[in-house]
C-alpha cells in the first residue's frame, strides 16, 4: 500500500484537513497542525518533514476530531483523499517524471477538490489554483488580492519575522507576526488563518500561535548565525520555490546572498531548464553542482552545467558550475565577506555542504578573534594564488597576521585546538598538491612582517619582506654583499627556511641573528653561531616559525652595488625561464648539476598535461597555463625514474611538496 493510501485509511473516522500544492505544503501543514493544537482542537497530523515545534512529523491524538495531512501530488495519490476541508496553495508544472503535463496535474487536483465534502480554501493569487477552485461550492479564497475573502496586507520584515495585517471580507482582524520571513510564507499563513478562523478559533489565539511557530527542518532553517555571517538551508528545488526563497533571503537585508544549488532529478532539470535560468535573479552569486538523481538514470547532455549555462544565458554574471559536490562549500566559502547570507537550495544532500561550511566558520570566527579585525582570515583560499608555480588546492583556513603577538597567539591557539599549522611566504619554492592544505595556513604579511630597517651595517627585515627589497635597501644604504638576493623571488621567511641562494651565495652567509617563535608561541633570538644550517635546509624552522632576521652588509661604492645587481638580473633573465615556475626542482647531485643532467637525458620540453620541463633550464618545470599539481608531480617522478634507470642517480627534490591529494 502506498503512503498516501495508508494515510487516507488512517484518517477515516477523523475530520480530514488536507494541505495540497506544488510548493510550501510541508511548512503550511506544520503551521496548520500547530495553530489547531494551540487553538485547543487536539488535531492528529502527518507532515513530510521533521517538525521541531510539533515534536514529531506524525502524531495521533484520540481527543481531537481533526486530522491534518500533507497531500502528495507527485505520484497522483492525492486522489486517495476524501477530506472535509482542503487548503490548496498552488498548481503548476512539476513532477513531470510522473505526470505528462500540467493538464494531468490539474486533473488530480480537480478530483481532490471534488472529493472535499466541505470547504476548499484556495490561493487566489495563483491563476491555476483560482481557476480550478473558484467554482467549488463554498470555496474560500485567501491571498494578497484585494477581493480575497481573507487578505494579507502591509507585509514587512522585522527582526527576521514577517509582520502583516489580516482582513476578513474587508474587515480587519488584526496584526499577525510570523516567525519566518518571506511573502510566500505570509501568503500561506493567511490560508491557515482562514481555515482556523472558519473552524472557530479566535484570531487572537491564531496570532499568538503564529508568533511561536518555527519552520520545519530544511525550510529556511538557520544553520549558523553571527554578527558577520548567516547560513540558511532550504528544501526549495523547483523554480517557483527558489524564487520565493531567494526573495525571502534578500529581504533579510544582508549584504549579499550567496547560493549553492543542487538540481533534483534529471527529468526536472531537463523539463524546467529555462525556468531555472530565470529563478536566481535575487542571488548575488550562484554555485551549481551536479544533479541529485533520486531514483532516476542520467539523461545524456543534462547536468548541473545545464542550469548554470541557462542562468548565465539569462544574464546573471555571478554563476559558476562545480561538478564535485564535496567542493561546493569551498567555492562558496571563499567568496564570503562580512554581512553575507549563504543559502543552500535543493532536495538532495546539498545541506551537508552547508553544514561543513558552518563548522569551519565557527573556527574561522575564532581565528578572527585571535588575530584581530585588521588581519585577513579567509576560508578555502586557493593556494594557486600564492605560489609562483600557480598550482595547488585551497588552504582550509588562510590567516594573515600583522604582528608578532598575533602570530604567537595563533600558534598557541592551534596547539590547544590540535589544528595543523603551516607557514607560507611568497610560495616560490613550494608545490602544493591539488587537495590543498588542511588546518591553518599562515601568511605573515603587513605591519611588522614587511618592515625593513637599516642600522649601521645591519638590515633588520620581517619575514614577509621580499629578499629583493632587502638587496635594494642595502643599495640605498651603501651596503653591498646582498646583491645576489635580487635574483630570488621569495621572501625573507622562505629564504631562511630553505637557506636560499644564487650567484654562488646563500642566505646564512649574510645572517647575523634570527628571531623566531617556538611551538608554544614563545619568542627567541639566536645568533648565526648558534644555528645549524645545511644546503637548502635550516632545521630550526621545521618546528619553529621565523618572524625576523638581521642581515649584515659591507660598505661598498654605489656603482659596484648597481653593477652586481644588474649582473644578478641578467643571469636570471638569461638562465631562467620567464614562465611560471617554483625555481629549481631538484637539488644538485654531487656528480652533475641537476639542470645539466636533465638536459643530457633529453628531457627538456617533455611534458605531462600543462606541466613542462623548461627549454631554458632543465632544472625548472614550468606551468604553461592550467597545469595541476598532479601534472607536476607526475613529471617530477618521470624525471627521477629516467635519471635512476639511465645514470643510477637518485634525484632529490629541492622544491617542497606539501598538501593532500585531490
Amino acid at each position: 500500500m502506498r503512503r498516501a493510501e495508508a494515510l487516507a485509511a488512517v484518517m477515516r473516522g477523523k475530520r480530514g484537513v488536507v494541505i495540497a500544492g506544488m510548493h510550501g505544503k510541508t511548512t503550511t501543514s506544520a503551521m496548520t497542525a500547530h495553530v489547531l493544537r494551540e487553538g485547543g482542537l487536539h488535531p492528529s497530523h502527518y507532515v513530510g518533514a521533521e517538525i521541531p515545534i510539533l515534536g514529531t512529523n506524525a502524531h495521533w491524538d484520540s481527543r481531537g476530531e481533526y486530522f491534518v495531512a500533507e497531500g502528495d501530488e507527485s505520484d497522483g495519490t492525492l486522489r486517495c483523499f476524501h477530506p472535509e476541508h482542503c487548503l490548496i496553495l498552488n498548481i503548476e508544472e512539476e513532477h513531470l517524471d510522473f505526470h505528462v503535463d500540467l493538464e494531468a496535474i490539474e486533473k488530480v487536483f480537480a478530483q481532490l477538490i471534488e472529493q472535499t465534502s466541505e470547504t476548499v480554501f484556495y490561493n487566489v493569487d495563483d491563476a491555476n489554483t483560482a481557476r480550478l477552485c473558484a467554482k467549488h461550492k463554498g470555496a474560500i479564497s485567501f491571498g494578497f488580492f484585494e477581493k480575497a475573502d481573507y487578505r494579507g496586507a502591509d507585509v514587512e520584515l522585522r527582526d527576521f519575522a514577517s509582520v502583516f495585517c489580516v482582513y476578513r471580507r474587508g474587515q480587519q482582524l488584526g496584526e499577525a507576526i510570523l516567525n519566518v520571513p518571506g511573502q510566500h510564507n505570509v501568503q500561506n499563513a493567511v490560508g491557515v488563518i482562514a481555515l482556523a478562523t472558519e473552524l472557530g478559533i479566535p484570531f487572537e489565539k491564531i496570532a499568538a500561535s503564529l508568533r511561536k511557530f518555527e519552520h520545519a527542518r530544511r525550510r529556511f532553517e538557520i544553520k549558523y548565525q553571527s554578527d558577520r555571517f548567516l547560513l540558511v538551508d532550504d528544501y526549495a528545488h523547483h523554480p517557483t520555490e527558489i524564487r520565493a526563497t531567494l526573495k525571502a533571503a534578500k529581504s533579510t537585508g544582508r549584504k549579499r546572498v550567496l547560493t549553492m544549488f543542487q538540481p533534483h532529478r534529471y527529468s526536472r532539470t531537463k523539463a524546467l531548464r529555462k525556468e531555472f535560468g530565470r529563478a536566481f535573479d535575487d542571488a548575488d552569486r550562484v554555485v551549481v553542482t551536479d544533479v541529485y538523481p533520486a531514483n532516476e538514470a542520467p539523461i545524456p547532455g543534462i547536468s548541473g552545467k545545464t542550469i548554470a549555462d541557462e542562468i548565465a544565458t539569462h544574464g546573471h554574471r555571478g554563476v559558476s558550475y562545480q561538478p564535485r559536490l564535496e567542493w561546493v562549500h569551498r567555492d562558496v566559502g571563499n567568496m564570503l565577506d562580512f554581512g553575507d547570507l549563504v543559502l543552500s537550495l535543493g532536495a538532495g544532500n546539498i545541506h551537508e555542504q552547508l553544514s561543513v561550511l558552518a563548522a569551519d566558520l565557527v573556527i574561522a570566527e575564532r581565528l578572527i578573534g585571535i588575530v584581530g579585525e585588521e588581519a585577513d582570515v579567509r576560508l578555502y583560499e586557493p593556494l594557486s594564488k600564492h605560489t609562483t608555480l600557480r598550482v595547488g588546492g585551497p588552504a582550509q583556513f588562510w590567516v594573515e597576521p600583522r604582528n608578532e603577538n598575533a602570530f604567537a597567539e595563533l600558534i598557541r591557539s592551534c596547539r590547544r585546538e590540535s589544528l595543523p599549522l603551516f607557514v607560507i611566504g611568497r610560495g616560490s619554492n613550494l608545490l602544493v598538491r591539488d587537495g590543498g592544505i588542511r588546518g591553518v595556513v599562515v601568511h605573515p604579511r603587513g605591519g611588522d612582517f614587511d618592515r625593513i630597517e637599516v642600522n649601521g651595517n645591519e638590515i633588520i627585515a620581517g619575514v614577509g619582506a621580499k629578499l629583493k627589497e632587502v638587496a635594494y635597501a642595502g643599495k640605498a644604504a651603501g651596503l653591498g654583499g646582498l646583491e645576489w638576493m635580487e635574483g630570488i623571488p621569495g621572501a625573507v621567511g622562505g629564504g631562511l627556511r630553505m637557506n636560499a641562494g644564487a650567484m654562488g651565495a646563500q642566505t646564512f652567509e649574510n645572517i647575523v641573528r634570527v628571531r623566531y617563535l617556538d611551538a608554544n608561541g614563545e619568542a627567541h633570538t639566536k645568533t648565526c653561531d648558534e644555528l645549524e644550517v645545511h644546503y637548502r635546509n635550516f632545521p630550526l624552522l621545521e618546528n619553529n616559525f621565523a618572524v625576523s632576521a638581521v642581515f649584515r652588509g659591507q660598505p661598498a661604492p654605489t656603482e659596484e652595488i648597481v653593477r652586481k645587481l644588474e649582473a644578478s638580473q641578467e643571469k636570471r633573465r638569461t638562465s631562467q625561464p620567464a614562465a611560471k615556475s617554483a625555481g629549481c626542482i631538484f637539488k644538485n647531485p654531487n656528480s652533475c648539476p641537476a639542470g645539466k643532467l636533465v638536459d643530457e637525458l633529453g628531457l627538456k620540453n617533455s611534458r605531462v598535461g600543462k606541466a613542462r620541463v623548461s627549454e631554458v633550464h632543465g632544472n625548472f618545470i614550468v606551468n604553461d597555463g592550467g597545469a595541476t599539481a598532479a601534472d607536476m608531480i607526475e613529471l617530477i617522478e618521470r624525471i627521477k625514474s629516467v635519471a635512476r634507470a639511465k645514470r643510477g642517480i637518485e634525484l632529490e627534490t629541492e622544491v617542497q611538496v606539501v598538501g593532500e591529494m585531490a
